[in-house]
């Protein structure tokens, strides 16, 4: 058994849930894998239709194909824990599961994700060849500061080099679908402070606070 096989992953019915809420709000050493991604192949499945059923669990590969390889998956998990990073409140993005959120995302057959599939999964064909580039080595097996410095060459399109910028879309992208997706579990919610819904027995009115900022008080 891998150490991918022992990695948490999510059921379709959550993977669904998630990307409804976050649209609301490749390779490594084997050159093989780098030639067998084809990010401009059309996606011929159909979906979940226009009323899936939120109670059914969907396994993998149920109603649409999944995309990554174990070396794209272990790259999105290392950039997933960079931009999400674990600390004393919250898991890591790849702890609560963003990397199956983001690989269904790029599978699915929808204009929106189907936009970003070559987007994204070129993206991640060039952190591997920097990678390799700089450190002869995959992305993943760089360490936390190594990993960070690649990313920074990028992290902020207005700075990035024009040679960058296709790089630096990529990484605006799924930095966007990372915390979105992170934002929507119930770890995020708790660590941004988001109550939502909750029922209570009184109402006291908004803050003086927030009434002083829009002028009202």
């Amino acid at each position: 058994m891998s150490e991918l096989d022992t990695l948490p992953r999510m059921d379709r019915r959550v993977a669904l849930q998630w990307m409804l809420g976050a649209a609301a709000a490749i390779a490594t050493r084997d050159g093989r894998l780098l030639a067998a991604d084809d990010t401009t192949a059309p996606i011929t499945a159909k979906g979940y239709g226009l009323d899936p059923s939120m109670v059914k669990v969907y396994n993998p590969g149920d109603v649409w194909p999944l995309t990554f390889t174990q070396v794209q998956r272990r790259t999105t998990r290392a950039l997933c824990d960079i931009i999400v990073p674990s600390d004393d409140i919250s898991p890591s993005g790849s702890a609560v599961g963003v990397p199956d959120f983001i690989d269904e995302w790029i599978s699915a057959p929808y204009p929106e994700q189907a936009k970003d599939r070559p987007l994204l999964l070129d993206g991640l064909r060039w952190i591997e060849e920097e990678a390799q580039r700089r450190h002869q080595t995959a992305f993943a097996d760089l360490s936390t500061a190594q990993q960070t410095v690649i990313c920074e060459t990028f992290a902020d399109p207005a700075k990035a080099k024009s040679i960058d910028a296709k790089a630096a879309a990529f990484f605006k992208r799924l930095r966007d679908l990372a915390f979105g997706a992170w934002c929507t579990t119930p770890e995020g919610m708790k660590a941004v402070g988001y109550v939502g819904n909750v029922p209570t027995a009184t109402f006291a009115g908004p803050p003086h606070e927030a009434l002083k900022h829009v002028g009202l008080a």
